[in-house]
């Protein structure tokens, strides 16, 4: 079907046991049972040198930057599991997000992977708040770089609690949450693909 929308799950972390990497594993299976093409990718597969201006003058996109870039750009949304770091999102977001806006070729049009693409956003925390301060700055940049961000979003409180050694999601009411979220973001993806 034409108008199935492809999205690309995340999370901001590389570590293996993340809680965002399971929030993005069950977020994709919701996603693919609501209908969508869904895609879970870790970033830890993409390593990258912190940006650098003089770095892309001498080489160019790394490799892995160019890759994620054709993946995005192929892709009609992103759900972005995110931690929270000093109240704002990972450096390892921070810096991919940095790399894929580049421009891979003189002509490409700025921001290109990024621009009327739709997303959703959540975040997992140990504490009360459950990353919900990070998400803040995340749906602010994501908004200035031309990607539209569902309102709904999921900061999940006590998170590594939630979450059985196979890595889904026991709270009924967390999932029902996380449901709702992927729910809209499939159906803002779907819509503006029509």
């Amino acid at each position: 079907m034409t108008d199935t929308p492809s999205l690309t799950f995340l999370a901001g972390s590389a570590r293996e046991d993340s809680v965002h990497k399971k929030i993005a594993r069950v977020a994709a299976a919701r996603a693919t049972a609501a209908g969508a093409s869904a895609t879970f990718i870790d970033l830890r597969d993409y390593p990258m040198p912190l940006y650098d201006g003089d770095l892309e003058a001498r080489e160019g996109l790394p490799a892995a930057a160019l890759e994620l870039k054709a993946l995005f750009r192929a892709s009609d949304g992103f759900f972005i599991a995110s931690p929270e770091y000093n109240s704002s999102f990972s450096p390892l977001l921070k810096n991919t997000i940095d790399w894929v806006s580049r421009r891979a070729t003189p002509d490409e049009p700025p921001r290109v992977a990024y621009q009327g693409k739709v997303a959703a956003i959540a975040a997992g925390s140990g504490g009360g708040l459950g990353g919900m301060r990070g998400l803040v700055a995340l749906r602010m940049l994501l908004g200035n770089i031309g990607v539209h961000v569902v309102p709904q979003q999921l900061a999940i409180a006590g998170a590594p609690a939630v979450f059985d050694d196979h890595g889904q999601l026991t709270d009924t009411n967390q999932m029902q949450a996380l449901e709702g979220v992927v729910g809209q973001l499939v159906s803002t993806a779907s819509a503006l693909k029509a």
